[in-house]
């Protein structure tokens, strides 16, 4: 029998005990104010100097009053401009391309969730498959899979899933594009992933039916795993889906209080799908509640870095790159990342955010100040550092090509552009 694997690794260089981070990208004291901080109430920062995992209680209302502290031209994230830094990776390997290394469990996970989905009644089959054509990019259920094989292996185990991490790489996927379809009609979009969206096919009362039977087939399947601790982790993420569209419902007068919700939002409207699923993967296969805090960091990470260049994305892709129209949160009324750092430099925003840019010619103006502002670039640093903190996380797991892959994803996420 194989002796469990009870302690997580720093992985070092030399004989200093430098982490992953610290050598790869600089990671400093300042950049964990962003990476680190956990909107979970109070987060765990992991210590840049000791072995193993330490934590501290982190005060969540610092994160908005740190980045907000001047009118003038920002100079608070970086002095100028980087390249990222997460290509700086081992030296000793070439890290495996996450896509080709997840591929084989993924092989099969759209005609998996066809099956949840099955019903005799024809239309409700097409609204419930429109999205399932294979043409997504299965972000979500590749990191799934992808961390699942690396706490595998981290605790003894061959890589191979086990028929629940299998599972919920699926259930993920289901659980996301079932907030899809129920964004679309909140937002009354007209395009998703280059195709007219289910409401606009179909109409709102038959998308949001779709979307409610969508989730309602990712929680029997959800069930079926039958372990109660998983069940009761994703449930929290449909718990964050609501919490976090009400709170892009809404606004904060106070400019720092206004940051803090923005991220808070992000987490749980993108992260939350990523940090428990990964979290749920490690705990079907190890105990150790470090392990399981290690998968979730890393998830919730990755995921708030990959909603701050999708905001960035709307306002440097076109259309056609995007899939939908640019300039979509404006048009929504939406502050994201680069205008609220724009709002620093051009104090004019505040007024638009509080009307949600609803007067004719806000959105115009608006886009105007983000792109002669450094709003984007302040917005993909914090991006990178978010990376950063993932990359220190995920390193902390036993070297595996999966664990490897998952910090390559870091570089793609920056990266993308769409």
């Amino acid at each position: 029998m194989a002796t469990p694997w009870r302690h997580c690794w720093r992985w070092t260089i030399g004989s200093t005990s430098t982490s992953v981070l610290e050598t790869i990208c600089g990671f400093n004291g300042r950049s964990a104010t962003f990476a680190a901080s956990s909107f979970r109430g109070t987060g765990a920062v992991a210590g840049s100097g000791k072995e193993g995992l330490s934590t501290r209680p982190v005060n969540t209302t610092s994160i908005g009053n740190y980045i907000l502290t001047s009118r003038h031209k920002s100079r608070l994230l970086y002095p100028t401009p980087k390249p990222c830094c997460c290509k700086r990776i081992h030296s000793d390997a070439k890290l495996k391309d996450p896509f080709s290394l997840a591929q084989k469990d993924l092989n099969h996970l759209y005609d998996d969730i066809k099956k949840e989905l099955f019903v005799s009644k024809s239309e409700l089959k097409s609204l419930c498959d429109y999205y399932f054509d294979g043409k997504g990019k299965a972000f979500r259920p590749m990191i799934v899979v992808l961390m699942a094989r690396a706490c595998n292996i981290h605790s003894n185990r061959d890589g191979d899933l086990l028929p629940g991490q299998r599972s919920i790489a699926m259930i993920s996927e289901m659980i996301h594009t079932a907030s899809l379809v129920h964004d679309d009609v909140i937002d009354g979009s007209d395009k998703r992933r280059g195709k007219t969206t289910i409401n606009e096919v179909w109409g709102e009362r038959k998308a949001i039916l779709a979307g409610d039977f969508i989730l309602s087939a990712a929680s029997m399947a959800l069930a079926r795993i039958g372990n109660n601790t998983v069940v009761s982790v994703l449930s929290q993420v449909i718990e964050d889906l609501v919490r976090g569209e009400f709170m892009q419902l809404g606004s904060k007068e106070n400019e720092s209080e206004r940051f803090k919700h923005y991220l808070e939002k992000t987490f749980k409207k993108t992260a939350s799908l990523i940090a428990n699923s990964c979290k749920a993967v490690s705990i079907l296969v190890n105990s150790d509640p470090e392990v399981q805090e290690i998968a979730f960091q890393y998830g919730r990470n990755v995921g708030i870095a990959f909603q701050l260049v999708d905001d960035v994305l709307d306002f440097t892709a076109c259309a056609s790159q995007l899939g939908k129209p640019s300039a979509t949160d404006l048009k929504l009324g939406l502050a994201t990342g680069p205008v609220l750092f724009a709002c620093q430099q051009f104090p004019e925003l505040h007024a638009m955010i509080m009307r949600r840019f609803s007067t004719t010619g806000d959105v115009d103006r608006a886009w105007q100040y983000v792109l002669e502002s450094d709003g984007v670039d302040q917005t993909n640093y914090l991006a990178r550092s978010y990376c950063r903190e993932a990359i220190r996380q995920i390193s902390l797991l036993r070297p595996s090509p999966e664990r490897d892959a998952l910090i390559r994803l870091t570089e793609m996420v920056l990266t993308r552009d769409k």
